[in-house]
C-alpha cells in the first residue's frame, strides 16, 4: 500500500462534537466518507450545554441538519415542531446528543486537540508535505496523549472556549485577572439559586453590545422586579442610536429583535442605567471590596459587586500553529470569507453564499467550520454552519460540482452599520430609516408575565450584524 492509498483509507478528523462539527460527520458518512469526531467533553455538545438555560432565537426549523435527519430517521426521531425556540439544553438532548449517539463510535469524547500538523513535517517543510497525512495530537481526560492520523481536517471547535475581555483594545483590563472572583463572561442562569444569590441584590455591570448583553440585561430586569437592589450598569463603547437595540419588529429573526426592545424596557423601566461612549482601561478593587471600572477617558464608574462581560468571542488558533493557514489579519477568518462577513463594512446580515472554497487554506485538506470559520464576526448563524459542511464534504469526495452549488439565504440582522463605525461614541446618532430601521416598535415589558425568547453567542443565532 503506498502513502496515497494509505492516506486516503485514513478517517477525516471532525475537531468537536457541536452543531457543525456533528453534521459534518453526518454529510461525510452520507458521502462515504469515515469521520472521526474528537470532542473535549464527556458528552456531545459541550459547549452548548454551557448556556443550556438560554434559548436561542433561531426556531427549530433552522437548527437541524437535512443529512443529520437522515441518520436520524430509522431511530424513529422526529424534529420539534418547527416553528417554536429551543434553548440550549434542548438543542443539546434533543438533537445533538442523538445524532452523536447514532453516530456511535465515529465520536470520541474526552479527548481534547491539542495540536494538528503533517506526518513528519512542521509548517516550515514543503518536500512531499501535500503526501503526508494530517497528524492529530489529543490529550485524554486521564492525562495520556495519543496521535491520530487522518486525511482531512474539518475544525468545528467553535469559539466558546475564548471569550473577549473587558478592554476595548482586545486585551485584559488592568486588573482584570486579579478581579476574575467577581467577572464572569456568560449569561448567568438566574434559575439557578446559587447563581440567582451572586446577582440578586447586587449592582451588576453588564459590558457588551449584542445579543448576549441584551440577553443578560432582560434577565437581571426580570430578578430587580421582585429583588429589591437589583440594578444593572449597561456599558456601551458607543453611543445610544436608532440601532443600539437591534432592528424590533423590523428583524427577520423575530425573536432577536424581542431581545433589543427588552434592552431597551429594563433601561426605560429604571432597572438598568446605560453609560456610553466607555471604554474600560482599568479594574480596580474599592474600599469595600466591590470594583471600580475606570475607563480610557479617565472616567471612574459607581463600583459594582458583579460584572458580566459579554464582548464577543475569538477562535483558538494555538493547536494549529502548524499548519498552513490564510487568515484575515483583521477577523482572523479565512481570506476568502473575511470580506463576506466582515462587520467594518457587512451591513444588515446579508451574507453571500459560501462554502468549502472560501473556506479553503493554502494547506489542502484543513477547513475551519462552522462559528470558527467567522473568527471574530458576530453575524453567525446555524444554517450557515450547515451548508458549509455540506459543501466541504462534498469537496472532499471530490465533488466538485455539488461542492460549489452553495445556496444560502439568511435573514436580514435588523441592523445596520458595522462595528467600526459603531465602535465611535458619536457614530449614528442621526441614524433614521435605512434597509433595517426598526419601524416604530412598541416595547416589551419587563416582568409582566411575557415569556421572552432569549439569545445566544454560540454555534447558534450569535449577535446581530454588529455583535458586541
Amino acid at each position: 500500500m503506498n502513502a496515497m492509498t494509505a492516506t486516503a483509507d485514513l478517517p477525516v478528523v471532525v475537531i468537536g462534537a457541536g452543531p457543525a462539527g456533528l453534521a459534518a460527520a453526518a454529510h461525510l458518512v452520507e458521502r462515504g466518507i469515515e469521520p472521526l469526531v474528537l470532542e473535549t467533553g464527556p458528552t456531545a455538545a459541550t459547549a452548548v450545554r454551557g448556556w443550556s438555560h438560554v434559548r436561542l432565537f433561531s426556531t427549530w426549523s433552522e437548527l437541524t441538519d437535512p443529512a443529520a435527519e437522515k441518520l436520524l430517521a430509522p431511530t424513529g426521531w422526529a424534529r420539534p415542531e418547527a416553528d417554536t425556540y429551543p434553548t440550549g439544553g434542548d438543542w443539546a438532548e434533543r438533537y445533538l446528543q442523538p445524532l452523536a449517539d447514532v453516530l456511535g463510535d465515529k465520536v470520541r469524547y474526552d479527548a481534547t486537540v491539542t495540536g494538528v500538523s503533517r506526518l513528519g513535517r512542521d509548517r516550515i517543510v514543503d518536500a512531499d508535505r501535500e503526501q503526508q497525512p494530517f497528524t492529530i495530537r489529543i490529550t485524554r481526560a486521564d492525562g495520556t496523549e495519543e496521535r491520530i492520523l487522518g486525511r482531512a481536517v474539518i475544525d468545528a471547535s467553535g469559539t466558546w472556549s475564548t471569550p473577549a475581555p473587558i478592554s476595548a483594545d482586545g486585551l485584559p483590563a488592568l486588573g482584570e485577572h486579579a478581579a476574575s472572583a467577581r467577572i464572569s463572561y456568560r449569561i448567568p442562569d438566574l434559575k439557578d439559586p446559587a447563581v440567582r444569590a451572586r446577582y440578586a441584590g447586587k449592582r451588576t455591570a453588564v459590558i457588551g453590545s449584542g445579543a448576549s448583553a441584551f440577553t443578560a440585561l432582560a434577565a437581571l430586569a426580570g430578578v430587580a422586579k421582585d429583588e429589591p437592589g437589583t440594578h444593572s450598569v449597561w456599558i456601551l463603547r458607543r453611543g445610544i442610536s436608532g440601532s443600539t437595540f437591534g432592528g424590533g419588529s423590523a428583524d427577520q429573526l423575530p425573536a432577536r429583535g424581542a431581545l433589543g426592545l427588552a434592552a431597551k424596557a429594563a433601561v426605560d423601566n429604571g432597572y438598568a442605567d446605560a453609560v456610553t461612549g466607555f471604554r474600560t482601561e482599568a479594574v480596580e478593587p474599592a474600599a469595600d471590596g466591590r470594583l471600580v471600572l475606570v475607563g480610557e477617558d479617565g472616567r471612574r464608574l459607581d463600583p459594582v459587586d458583579e460584572v458580566i462581560v459579554l464582548t464577543g468571542l475569538r477562535p483558538d488558533l494555538s493547536f494549529l500553529s502548524e499548519l498552513r493557514l490564510a487568515l484575515d489579519e483583521r477577523l482572523q477568518a479565512p481570506v476568502e470569507l473575511a470580506p463576506l462577513i466582515d462587520p467594518n463594512q457587512h451591513s444588515c446580515g446579508t451574507v453571500y453564499p459560501h462554502g468549502h472554497r472560501e473556506l479553503s487554506h493554502p494547506e489542502p485538506g484543513v477547513y475551519l467550520v462552522g462559528m470558527k470559520s467567522y473568527g471574530r464576526a458576530p453575524t453567525f448563524l446555524a444554517m450557515t454552519g450547515y451548508e458549509q459542511v455540506r459543501s466541504v464534504a462534498a469537496a472532499l469526495a471530490g465533488d466538485t460540482e455539488a461542492a460549489d452549488r452553495v445556496e444560502l439565504t439568511l435573514p436580514e440582522t435588523g441592523v445596520c452599520g458595522g462595528a467600526g463605525l459603531f465602535d465611535d461614541p458619536a457614530a449614528g446618532q442621526g441614524d433614521e430609516g435605512g434597509c433595517c430601521a426598526p419601524a416604530a416598535p412598541a416595547l416589551v415589558q419587563i416582568g409582566t408575565g411575557l415569556s421572552l425568547p432569549l439569545a445566544v453567542t454560540e454555534d447558534a443565532s450569535s449577535g446581530g450584524c454588529c455583535g458586541s
